[in-house]
């Protein structure tokens, strides 16, 4: 049988324990999918497969916009846009934070309370993209570009299950 000192133990033991906390950070960001997400680049290339030697099929320019992330492989993601475009992009590019994209026809009314009576603060135009806040009661905070307000959650993609 081998004997190992002390000394030997100790730092085999701490070698092994720092490799377990590293690995910790890559397993915490898995999650359950589908769930929502935003793009966190300027620039995000979408592929046909998971991995950078696929074909480039897309390039999105929306910072923000929100997508559903379907299926999780190593690094990459494979997302469903608003348009329902499914392709693969690099994970770190997208952010956990939510974001909603304006829907529907004609302007969308941003109130200061959830309720239709509230004060219109202004009015939302189909396909502008801000932050998703809380939703209750069919109402959904959203800021966009630092202007806060409620909208109804039906004309809003990016809410509810994905």
């Amino acid at each position: 049988m081998l004997k190992l000192s002390v000394a030997v133990r100790k730092l085999i033991l701490s070698f092994t324990t720092s490799l377990g906390l590293l690995a910790t950070p890559a397993i915490a960001q898995d999650r359950e999918v589908p769930y929502w997400a935003s793009i966190r680049a300027s620039e995000l290339n979408m592929r046909v497969g998971p991995s950078a030697d696929y074909k480039i099929v897309w390039v999105y320019h929306r910072k923000g916009l929100p997508v559903k992330v379907v299926r999780v492989v190593e690094g990459w993601r494979l997302i469903e846009d608003p348009d329902g475009a499914r392709g693969w992009v690099v994970a770190r590019l997208l952010d956990p934070d939510r974001g909603a994209i304006v829907t529907g026809d004609g302007l969308a009314a941003i109130r200061e309370e959830p309720d239709e009576a509230s004060t219109l603060r202004w009015n939302a135009e189909p396909g502008v993209v801000g932050k998703l806040g809380d939703c209750e009661d069919g109402w959904c905070e959203i800021d966009i570009d630092g202007h806060q307000g409620w909208i109804r959650e039906n004309r809003l993609w990016g809410v509810g299950k994905p």
